[in-house]
């Protein structure tokens, strides 16, 4: 029998046990935005998400779509559940750069954020509250009620072994994406030659104070903040860069330059407005700069960047 892709991929993420024998729990389906399986109780905000870490719980972020406010929650669940969004969306490529678990798009949710509840349509219609345990398969994008049994990850000897005979007949390298130095030892151990990317907004979104230090250089109002603001991207680049470097041990790694989609770390509406505020307060930058600063950076398709042939023709 031959061995398919999805076979490996089965033993590079945890999986559910026995999955057949939970038909009659799977409450949801949505796309399966990054593979792997995660189980944990629903939280409807990032700041409770990283309360349950903090007290040794695992949780499982349920949002009607993510944005960068939600980053520091989304890193500290187990799984990412969205009402909206596809396999491009905020969460989709997040949760893919970080090997976490995630299942967009799920069309039948309805959230009630200040009730801290969800419901499914359905026959019959399943209601769920903060605390309740749910299931998540990022690799079919399967929704299940409580706890299925997961399976951890595993390099077993006869896999490698597999990878031996891969080797000795292959005609072309692996390159991973790697954006942090965990990344590219994780790359590494898996066999792979080399980076083929290293998306550099990326090292900004593990902690509050990297993404308030890119929030600062996009949102500049002069020279001086600018320079503060890359004074502080500078040190966190560097130490990041020499820790991918030392984990490559010589692998070539290709390095993108800088550059933040602003979708990914500017906030929208009543949240842009805060943080607005709050910088301001901070910096001492007039509010009306910043909100005009902000104005002018807003994207019709923020997919498309300011990067390339249209970054050389300005």
């Amino acid at each position: 029998q031959m061995v398919q892709p999805e076979h490996l991929e089965q033993l590079l993420h945890p999986q559910f046990e026995n999955v057949a024998d939970f038909k009659n729990v799977k409450i949801a389906q949505g796309l399966p935005a990054s593979p792997g399986a995660a189980v944990g109780q629903l939280v409807f905000d990032p700041v409770t998400a990283e309360k349950y870490r903090e007290q040794g719980m695992k949780a499982i972020l349920c949002r009607a779509e993510t944005s960068p406010e939600d980053v520091g929650g989304m890193h500290a669940a187990e799984g990412i559940l969205t009402q909206r969004g596809g396999m491009t969306s905020h969460a989709a490529v997040i949760a893919r750069g970080w090997g976490k678990t995630c299942v967009v798009g799920v069309s039948a949710l309805t959230i009630d954020e200040e009730a801290k509840s969800l419901l499914i349509a359905g026959t019959p219609p399943v209601a769920l509250r903060e605390g309740d345990f749910v299931s998540l398969d990022g690799s079919t994008g399967h929704v299940y009620h409580g706890q299925l049994p997961l399976c951890p990850p595993k390099m077993s000897p006869e896999m490698k072994l597999f990878m031996q005979w891969v080797d000795d007949l292959r005609q072309l390298g692996v390159h991973a994406n790697a954006d942090t130095p965990q990344d590219a030892r994780v790359a590494r151990d898996h066999g792979a030659t080399g980076i083929g990317l290293v998306r550099t907004e990326h090292m900004f979104f593990a902690t509050e104070e990297r993404i308030r230090a890119v929030r600062r250089m996009i949102l500049s109002t002069d020279e001086i903040m600018r320079a503060q603001a890359l004074a502080s991207i500078l040190t966190f680049q560097r130490e990041d860069f020499e820790g991918i470097f030392k984990a490559m041990d010589g692998y070539p790694v290709t390095i993108r330059l800088l550059d933040p989609p602003m979708h990914e770390f500017l906030p929208v509406d009543e949240e842009l407005d805060s943080l607005l505020r709050s910088m301001s307060e901070e910096t001492g930058a007039p509010l009306r700069a910043l909100r005009a600063k902000a104005e002018g950076l807003r994207e019709s398709n923020p997919m498309l960047g300011f990067r390339g042939c249209r970054l050389g023709i300005c």
